[in-house]
């Protein structure tokens, strides 16, 4: 049995959340076991419960040698206040876990790729489930933490380099902090969403300036972009392509992930 245990570093989901992924956990993946910290019900504001609840709850989950991996209920924002405090504190039993999320995670799965703690996977999330498609999304996930394969982004069997995959507000929100992990020689992902275009390209502008020496970029799905009062002049691969080329980038293509139910499963490394 696969115990996998379940805390929200950054927003709370809701009991009919963890419900439905329960139901769906117990009728299609008998040998996965799913606890789900009361944490991740909490609500302080914005988050799911202050600090240093939702550091404790972390710390509770990635700490406990019966559990073989951690999977983040839910993005939004919150991550990044506890994600350096978490990292010190950490075990050896830490260093043994998968640690599967994306979105706001991205913070979490960056620093710990950084401290070369445990195995940091960018992918669907318990919150997913909400979505229109998210129970597949959410089957993906399972089905990666029991050993399956076919979730994987599809890039992964052609690209020779290590590979990491971030929302592209949190990897450019990265850059310059304790969190950012070494990338040189790896092929970079990103992805975004509800950004308007000059916002993407602003942040393509610092984000790009942190990744010197990568081996590449490839751009994930840019999506639900809003309208603004006159149109930018690119669209998101037109901005990927111009600050690659700004930095001397190689522009990889397309990569199967996004904030969507379709968002493909992507192993840091």
């Amino acid at each position: 049995m696969t115990r996998i245990a379940v805390c929200a570093p950054s927003t709370p989901i809701t009991p009919e959340d963890a419900e439905a992924v329960r139901a769906l956990a117990a009728a299609e993946f008998p040998g996965l076991e799913l606890v789900i910290h009361d944490q991740c019900f909490a609500v302080d504001g914005h988050f799911a419960g202050s600090d240093d609840r939702r550091l404790e709850a972390l710390l509770e989950c990635a700490n406990e040698p019966a559990f073989d991996a951690v999977w983040f209920a839910r993005g939004g924002y919150g991550a990044c206040r506890i994600a350096e405090s978490a990292l010190a504190r950490m075990n050896r039993a830490a260093g043994q876990k998968t640690y599967l999320g994306y979105s706001d995670a991205g913070y979490l799965l960056g620093g710990l790729y950084r401290e070369r703690i445990g195995r940091p996977v960018h992918g669907p999330m318990l919150a997913d489930v909400r979505r229109s498609g998210g129970a597949d999304a959410v089957r993906r996930a399972l089905g990666f933490l029991a050993g399956e394969r076919e979730g994987l982004e599809p890039s992964l069997g052609n690209d020779r380099h290590p590979v990491v995959a971030f929302n592209l507000m949190t990897l450019a929100m990265l850059g310059g902090t304790r969190l950012m992990p070494g990338l040189a020689n790896h092929v970079v992902m990103v992805e975004e969403v509800s950004e308007y275009l000059y916002a993407v390209d602003r942040l393509f502008f610092n984000a790009t300036a942190h990744l010197g020496g990568i081996a590449g970029l490839r751009l994930g799905r840019v999506s639900d972009v809003p309208d603004n009062d006159r149109p930018f002049g690119a669209d998101a691969l037109e901005i990927a392509q111009y600050w690659c080329r700004r930095h001397a980038i190689p522009f990889l293509g397309a990569a199967d992930i996004g904030h969507d139910a379709a968002n493909k499963i992507v192993p840091f490394g």
